[in-house]
């Protein structure tokens, strides 16, 4: 009998695509009526899904539809997304989703996913032509050579770093690119490509779990709830500072079991087919020159202007897109590569992402079948209704876990918090705590079941490293049971200190 292998990303998702459209001839249809704001007009405009009605943008607005929002959030641009408006929620008439809106969602995904996916292919063509100069496998050598004995510093540098990036603007979807990147790195300092993935998926994780100022996490929800950004940093400040440190000694603990007995690896029977995938870069003969160090610091120079443009100049995945796409060219003149060979290059390195592109767009297939379904609203509806005559104490770890468990449905931090927030926030006056209590259970349950949401960012960064699903549940598991544990610790805190 053959043994059964664990099914890849893009089936994964699949099923839960199919999982999802059967969801939606079980679960009621239903939605809450939405408010936007018209800068252009100055007004207030409330949605349901049978008619419209424009409001004045002011508070006394805002206060008539039980929104509890200062108005210059929105006047300001703070809240920019159409935000859900409390006790507005009514069944409508239901919309199922067949087989061939099953079929379709994939394909619409993808279509949705354009600017993520355009970005991914544009790193890969990077990554290939950078490949064929030689410079990755030289400069890694050297960063072998000048680590030896400290590759433990490789994992506390990129872990933190990487940390710093998701509490502060969100860094996510852009450490896509970081993988092709670090992976031989610690594959030259002895180390299997899981320590790589982790101290690149769990920086990043722990960082958006803990945002102190991304504006797409903590200062929109705090928007959406209608209090100051600022009001719970302190908790959050520390759970960031607090839940590295365990996610440092969780890595490095198995990084250095890894290092002294490569067999204790999770991925142990993939180890020559990453190594040849990713390179051997343990090669002494391979020199840095002075052109190599140039297109090093072009590569390097792409990073450092998307990640200053992201936090500063409100750039998004197009920008982001073409500073890669600019870097390619310069690195094309450095190296003096030929035009027919550039593209080829190119073209090539874009295709070796190409598999990571379409589970993207699957992922996000499964967003669409939700929203035609009309089922999110519900889902919502029902979970704000579970807290009703809890304790401050228990209705703090409720949220938690409601919130983890709608991060399934809706992955995005931004979308999240302004579809929820103005309905779940109120919860928390009807016990006796502060909103910025359920404004941490938002980040923490998101950012916990991010580890493993396989309609997140899990699998992308799984297809780019080939490793398995399965393989990764088994590492991450037990740091997923301690971080939450942790964290119910530390909520449960906040709201009785």
């Amino acid at each position: 009998m053959k043994t059964i292998k664990f099914p890849t990303a893009q089936t994964i998702l699949l099923i839960i695509a199919g999982l999802i459209a059967v969801l939606t001839w079980i679960i009621p249809a239903g939605n809450f009526d939405t408010l936007t704001y018209n800068k252009k007009e100055n007004t207030f405009s409330a949605k349901s899904l049978d008619n419209s009605k424009t409001y004045p943008a002011t508070q006394a607005s805002l206060n008539k539809l039980n929104i509890k929002i200062p108005v210059n959030k929105f006047i300001d641009g703070d809240i920019w997304k159409p935000i859900g408006i409390p006790n507005t929620y009514k069944v409508v008439e239901s919309k199922p989703q067949g087989v061939s809106d099953f079929i379709k969602s994939p394909i619409k995904g993808i279509i949705e996913a354009a600017d993520i996916i355009f970005l991914v292919l544009i790193i890969g063509g990077l990554i290939g032509l950078i490949n064929y100069t030689g410079a990755f496998d030289a400069g890694i050598s050297w960063l072998a050579k000048t680590l030896k004995g400290y590759e433990y510093i490789l994992i506390i540098v990129v872990t933190i770093l990487i940390a710093i990036g998701g509490t502060t603007f969100g860094l996510a979807e852009e450490t896509i690119a970081f993988y092709p990147i670090l992976i031989p790195v610690f594959l030259a300092a002895k180390y299997d490509a899981m320590v790589a993935l982790a101290c690149i998926y769990l920086g990043s994780s722990i960082g958006t779990m803990c945002s102190t100022t991304n504006p797409f996490s903590s200062i929109i929800a705090s928007d959406a709830a209608g209090i100051n950004w600022t009001t719970g940093l302190t908790g959050r400040f520390i759970m960031l500072i607090s839940c590295t440190i365990i996610c440092l000694i969780y890595v490095i603990v198995y990084a250095q079991r890894v290092k002294k007995d490569a067999s204790k690896s999770i991925i142990y029977d993939q180890k020559e087919a990453i190594e040849k995938l990713f390179g051997n870069t343990t090669n002494a003969s391979l020199k840095l020159t002075n052109q190599l160090r140039l297109i090093l610091f072009v590569f390097i120079m792409c990073f450092i202007i998307m990640i200053y443009g992201v936090s500063n100049l409100d750039w998004w995945f197009v920008e982001m897109t073409s500073v890669f796409f600019v870097g390619s060219i310069l690195i094309g003149f450095i190296a003096r590569i030929k035009e027919y060979k550039f593209v080829d290059l190119f073209v090539k390195g874009a295709g070796e992402l190409l598999s990571v592109a379409i589970i993207i767009g699957i992922a996000r297939g499964v967003t669409v079948l939700m929203t035609d379904g009309q089922i999110s609203d519900t889902m919502l509806y029902y979970a704000s209704n579970i807290t009703n005559g809890m304790n401050k104490g228990l209705f703090a770890n409720a949220m938690l876990f409601i919130y983890g468990g709608l991060s399934f449905f809706i992955p995005s931090s931004s979308g999240m918090a302004v579809l929820t927030m103005p309905i779940m926030s109120p919860l928390a006056d009807g016990v006796g705590i502060g909103r910025e209590i359920v404004v941490n259970a938002y980040q923490y349950g998101m950012g916990l079941f991010a580890f493993i949401n396989p309609t997140g960012l899990i699998l992308a960064s799984l297809a780019i490293v080939k490793v398995g699903y399965n393989k990764w549940l088994k590492f991450v598991i037990p740091l997923v049971v301690i971080l939450t544990l942790f964290t119910m610790l530390m909520l449960t805190l906040q709201v009785y200190l």
